[in-house]
């Protein structure tokens, strides 16, 4: 772990930025509940989870943790009829993908009386098929809406970049991402969304020189899942 909080610092200080500014948010899908324990001991607030199911059965086995203030986040894609149980587990949604979604996780908040629900809006910024998200060049209309939802507080971005891509290719993923949460804050009015989520194991480096705040590390940071 230290080995990699010392890369992510390294590749801030290398283009200017402080540390501090970016945040290690672990990945903690696939790995069993106790990794967690060991998560927080080394300081880690936040863990990021990608299936509902696999969240809720490691919320059970943690319940000594609920004190702990540790925050978790959805990082994988959610299917709207899992929405009132995300809710319930976790902390922000971090992939948000689609108006219907957002409208789906309003909606449900407002049911449980939630008042706010910080989001991420995941755009599709290398242009993949395979990737969900929202095109960056519909990023502003897109969080224009989300953010016009009651319950929704719109934190930033997130995007995934290509799994094989070259060092060019991913510097212009994730600095496309960087330029199309600019263009959110420019042009909506009181929006304050700063947080941009990019950058994983193979690539966290490039996405902290692109501006990223926060990179997902799994296998970079707890090892290859069992």
């Amino acid at each position: 772990m230290d080995a990699t909080r010392t890369a992510v610092a390294e590749a801030a200080r290398g283009v200017g930025r402080a540390p501090g500014d970016v945040e290690i948010l672990p990945v903690t899908k696939g790995f069993p509940a106790e990794v967690i324990r060991y998560v927080v001991a080394a300081g880690f607030r936040a863990v990021g989870e990608n299936r509902v199911g696999e969240a809720a059965a490691k919320q059970a086995e943690l319940t000594d943790l609920a004190e702990s203030g540790l925050a978790w986040h959805l990082i994988g894609h959610l299917q709207r009829n899992k929405a009132a149980r995300a809710i319930e587990l976790f902390d922000q949604i971090d992939a948000v993908d689609s108006l219907r979604l957002a409208r789906r996780l309003d909606a449900v908040a407002e049911s449980a009386d939630r008042s706010e629900l910080p989001v991420l809006v995941q755009v599709n910024a290398s242009g993949e098929a395979s990737k969900g998200g929202f095109p960056v060049d519909e990023a502003v209309e897109a969080v224009r809406k989300i953010a016009a939802l009651a319950r929704l507080r719109v934190n930033g971005l997130m995007t995934m970049a290509p799994f094989e891509a070259s060092e060019v290719e991913l510097h212009e993923v994730f600095s496309r991402t960087r330029r199309a949460l600019d263009a959110c804050r420019d042009q909506i009015p009181g929006l304050a969304a700063f947080e941009l989520s990019m950058g994983m194991s193979g690539d966290f480096e490039i996405a902290v020189e692109e501006g990223a705040t926060q990179v997902r590390l799994g296998t970079a940071l707890l090892g290859e899942r069992p």
